[in-house]
């Protein structure tokens, strides 16, 4: 007993205590769920406009309805936080599994502005890649007919060619 108030304990830094991961030791459950979940997704539609690229984009809400029904189904859900650094968000996207089992990914965005509405758009555009990105959407278009549509006339040869292509990737 005595021996033991002697002896000196070595402190580790708390790099060497917590070493940042990105997934946890196990990922065969989540995976498994992942691409069982990701079967039922369809891509999240472009339903919201941006004035200044005169283009059109999904929004967050419209990525959250495009992936967490099939998440959820198989057990994954999502949880994103954000921490405000030197001029940028670093949003962080974790994948749950019900298992504990859990992959995480992190973006930093810079912010256009200093204030409220830099932050809250940074942190929104980060939520929307980073949940993106996990869950392996993508933005989808109306099947190329905007395309074509703008395209008639001018040259139907290309917009025949892209329908090709898109069917061939189909």
């Amino acid at each position: 007993m005595e021996e033991s108030k002697n002896q000196e304990v070595e402190i580790p830094q708390v790099e060497e205590i917590i070493p940042e991961s990105w997934k946890s030791n196990e990922i065969d459950k989540l995976a498994s769920a992942l691409a069982k979940a990701q079967t039922l997704m369809d891509g999240a539609q472009k339903t919201s406009t941006n004035p200044f690229f005169n283009s059109g984009y999904a929004d967050l809400h419209t990525c959250i309805k495009s992936s967490f029904p099939a998440l959820n189904k198989h057990g994954l859900s999502i949880v994103q936080g954000n921490e405000v650094i030197s001029g940028a968000v670093c949003v962080t996207t974790t994948l749950l599994h019900e298992s504990g089992q859990w992959l995480r990914s992190k973006l930093k965005v810079p912010m256009a502005k200093i204030d409220a509405q830099g932050v809250g758009s940074a942190i929104t555009y980060g939520r929307r890649y980073g949940l993106a990105a996990m869950a392996g959407i993508a933005q989808k278009d109306d099947d190329g007919n905007s395309i074509s549509k703008a395209t008639a006339g001018k040259n139907p040869r290309s917009a025949v060619d892209r329908d090709n292509a898109q069917q061939q990737l189909r």
